[in-house]
């Protein structure tokens, strides 16, 4: 295939007329259909009816969008003891369970539904915008078992015409020999993972100045930072992001631009204090707050997703229209990503409490060694307790078992009282 041009992945829209619409014409839209979904969430899904109840709100006083404020925050950190104490979906699913077309297991453990209607999870627009092509042979390293990720973007991929290769996450050396063999030109995944296969394949021998046919990238699950990205860039790839979440789907997307993300046509996002829900002004760094218009299996109204970001109402040199995300900046909560997953403190402690007798406190710290995330799992052990070999694998086998994730148990003398359960520690330049 002859390499496509940056001015050919810059140019054209996928939906011209939505993502171009008049800033008038988008706000009553906007207003029109958060209130609709609102009134459908509240009629339809008796786990968001009890939800309001319980909180005291009249439905019948909000009349417009500048009454959203009067409704609470549906927390996402809030969403696995919900979903456990009324299984399966915690009674916010609208629809029979027959009509869905699948259920994902994310961690927490929470059960995320989708259903049949075409790009469900709205991330045609997104591949597209970012510069995805038809015929293009795309890499997906997201897992495609158990978390939606993997399955949803694979669909979009074929959707818009490219060519999908199904990777999934780990196997670096084999993902490495299909990226040369294949002559694969677009990726899709985390950025760190995307610079170990470079590196992968010169280890190989491969001479990525000739023998690398990538052009195009679109990441998530992680932040990218400046460098990572100039990093990628000087082999000649185009890296666009996006904010994508297993509720969601697609959330916001970079465009040609590379100066923050395009919120979705059908989602009205608030950017609001992490403790009142209050919508704070523009320019103000808090959490982003979404209302989902076109999601009728799983309506979610002012879903807090704790996320940290900031709303930009600029205009775009692209000359799409909708607002944007100046980026994720962080967690309102002790809820951590880590290599593209959700680690929540309840796994940590799942894990730890099949050591009650061993254990007496753990925290999980996250670091940064080049570009790839690590976990190292503290452990205090009770008095007389010795931290052996046997112990240690134990540990680490049950925090894999519980996140999903590789980490490495060591032991430490104490861990600081007030110490979160999991600190981030990294740094992104």
């Amino acid at each position: 295939m002859a390499k496509r041009t940056q001015e050919e992945r810059n140019s054209g829209f996928y939906a011209e007329t939505a993502e171009r619409m008049g800033r008038s014409d988008r706000t009553a839209f906007k207003e029109r259909d958060s209130l609709k979904a609102f009134h459908y969430a509240y009629e339809k899904a008796p786990g968001y009816k009890k939800f309001l109840e319980g909180r005291g709100v009249d439905p019948g006083a909000v009349k417009n969008i500048d009454d959203f404020s009067k409704l609470p925050v549906l927390k996402k950190n809030m969403m696995p003891e919900r979903h456990q104490n009324n299984p399966p979906f915690g009674g916010f699913l609208a629809v029979p369970v027959e009509k869905l077309k699948r259920i994902y297991v994310s961690p927490g453990p929470i059960y995320d539904p989708e259903g049949r209607k075409e790009d469900y999870w709205g991330l045609r627009k997104c591949l597209y915008n970012a510069g995805f092509r038809p015929g293009d042979i795309v890499m997906n390293t997201f897992s495609y078992h158990l978390t939606p990720a993997g399955i949803f973007l694979d669909e979009a991929c074929n959707g818009i015409g490219c060519v999908t290769v199904p990777t999934g996450v780990g196997n670096t050396e084999i993902q490495a020999k299909t990226m040369a063999g294949l002559k694969i030109n677009g990726y899709i995944g985390v950025p760190s993972f995307l610079m170990s296969l470079i590196k992968k394949m010169e280890e190989l021998g491969h001479d990525t100045a000739k023998g690398l046919s990538m052009e195009i990238a679109l990441v998530a699950g992680e932040i990218l930072s400046p460098s990572l990205r100039k990093g990628l860039n000087d082999y000649g790839i185009i890296v666009r992001q996006a904010y994508i979440t297993a509720e969601l789907g697609g959330v916001a997307y970079e465009c040609p631009q590379e100066n923050g993300m395009h919120i979705s046509d059908d989602l009205y996002i608030e950017i609001c204090d992490p403790v009142t829900g209050e919508p704070l002004p523009a320019g103000s760094i808090g959490e982003v707050v979404v209302t989902d218009f076109s999601n009728e299996c799983y309506p979610l109204v002012r879903y807090g997703t704790g996320d940290l970001s900031v709303l930009d109402e600029g205009e775009c040199l692209c000359g799409r229209t909708s607002y944007k995300l100046k980026g994720i900046m962080g967690r309102a909560d002790e809820v951590t990503k880590i290599k593209g997953m959700f680690v929540h403190p309840r796994q940590i402690d799942e894990a730890a409490a099949k050591f009650s007798g061993e254990i007496e406190k753990i925290r999980v710290v996250v670091t940064r060694s080049g570009v790839t995330d690590m976990m190292t799992v503290e452990i205090q052990l009770k008095h007389g307790v010795a931290g052996t070999d046997t112990l240690k694998t134990a540990i680490d086998e049950k925090i894999r078992e519980s996140t999903k994730l590789r980490g490495n148990t060591v032991f430490v003398a104490e861990i600081p009282e007030g110490s979160k359960k999991i600190e981030d520690k990294r740094k992104w330049d």
